[in-house]
């Protein structure tokens, strides 16, 4: 079956010194990059967001980054400002391969809601295209790897096999940011959904 590998924010704001660091987020890319070649298709996912987007916790008075908030499409983790438009933060990890790319998908570009999925923005309906990219092109199968593990990986994998992909999270290829037993409850809720982890 054509197989594809979605490769998932491997920015620099997600790596050690980023503006949301996940730890050892860098550790991965060597792991990523051996991979591109084993698959048909290899598209990276870039976080986007414009300056005062409504997930950043500074653009809400007296809010910290990490509170929740309630917003039209559901709870929201409000975060410190990263991976904003044209900033060194928002760029690919330097180490990462991103000329075996066939696509890059952003997200995040909507300034009212959050993306953390590469197949549809946070209000579940608003579509990425990926979806559409990955059907014409027959893939069926997918492995997913990146930053981080519990939410833009885990949101992905989960609306990834909703829509009839077989999926696969390669867990020794992610890293997780791991609050509040975040880590468990993205696990739990991809296997429920039926994505296979594998380390």
């Amino acid at each position: 079956m054509p197989n594809a590998l979605i490769v998932i924010d491997v920015q620099n704001d997600f790596c050690p010194g980023g503006a949301l660091a996940v730890a050892e987020g860098d550790r991965i890319i060597p792991q990523i990059n051996a991979m591109m070649g084993n698959y048909d298709a290899t598209i990276l996912t870039q976080d986007w967001h414009p300056q005062g987007h409504s997930s950043f916790a500074s653009s809400h008075t007296g809010k910290a980054p990490f509170d929740m908030i309630d917003m039209p499409y559901g709870a929201q983790v409000l975060w410190p400002d990263h991976c904003v438009q044209g900033t060194d933060g928002a760029d690919f990890h330097a180490d990462l391969n991103t000329d075996a790319a066939d696509m890059i998908i952003r997200k995040g570009y909507n300034p009212d809601i959050d993306s953390y999925s590469a197949f549809f923005e946070n209000d579940h309906k608003t579509p990425t295209g990926l979806e559409g990219y990955l059907r014409t092109r027959g893939i069926t199968t997918l492995t997913m790897v990146g930053l981080a593990t519990d939410f833009c990986v885990h949101f992905s994998a989960v609306d990834a096999a909703k829509l009839g992909f077989d999926v696969t999270v390669l867990e020794g290829a992610c890293r997780a940011i791991d609050m509040d037993g975040s880590l468990a409850a993205a696990r739990a809720a991809m296997l429920g959904a039926g994505v296979k982890l594998e380390s």
